[in-house]
């Protein structure tokens, strides 16, 4: 551990659905000495444990706080939010890319990626290839312990409804009692429990957590 009475974890992606959940549990777990979630705007939170830089993710700065215990990633966004695939492509796999070599050279021996059901580098779908780039990306890093979080349909409300998922989200929901674990909502809270406890565990070597562990 970095911190004298308990583990340091840098948190990136702490506004979305997934990420502002994981933010809550940090703060309220008592492993956790203190949290770094960089973000482009101010979170508003008070809580003395955490570090809440302000930057730009295209312009990554060298700091002491990429020195963590555990990284976990939940950045990510959608081609219409992003406006293009090319901008899409570069917060969901350059961004945590970017990020994951600067907490490696500093020392960060844990990762924890939020990902998604499907990653595949050959994918031809262009959420799924990201996903999976970014995967094979984090692997080469060597990281002593990598954890993948492959979650299918995430349950939550969103501050930016996405009609679509919204959609899919009411005919599983209603199905969901039929369906096989794997294809079933996975709710928001029961991700960042899991990236939350992989980060704080740190199994070595790579485990990937699926859409059926997260049902």
């Amino acid at each position: 551990m970095t911190e004298s009475s308990g583990q340091h974890v840098l948190l990136l992606g702490a506004t979305g659905l997934v990420g502002s959940r994981v933010l809550g549990m940090l703060l309220a777990d008592r492993r956790v000495a203190r949290v770094t979630a960089p973000t482009r705007r101010a979170l508003g939170c008070t809580d003395t444990r955490l570090h809440n830089p302000l930057l730009d993710f295209a312009a990554l700065p060298a700091a002491q706080w990429w020195a963590a215990d555990a990284v976990i990633c939940c950045l990510g966004t959608t081609r219409k939010q992003a406006g293009s695939l090319a901008a899409f492509v570069r917060v969901d796999r350059d961004y945590v890319l970017a990020a994951a070599v600067l907490a490696r050279a500093a020392g960060t021996p844990c990762f924890v990626l939020n990902s998604a059901s499907g990653a595949d580098p050959s994918s031809r779908l262009a959420y799924n290839r990201t996903k999976g780039q970014v995967e094979a990306g984090l692997r080469a890093q060597s990281w002593p312990s990598l954890v993948l979080v492959r979650p299918g349909l995430i349950g939550g409300e969103r501050a930016q409804r996405r009609p679509a998922e919204h959609a899919a989200g009411l005919l599983l929901q209603a199905l969901g009692p039929v369906l096989p674990r794997a294809w079933r909502i996975n709710p928001a809270a029961n991700i960042a429990a899991a990236l939350v406890q992989a980060a704080l565990t740190a199994p070595a070597g790579e485990q990937v957590i699926g859409a059926a562990e997260l049902a």
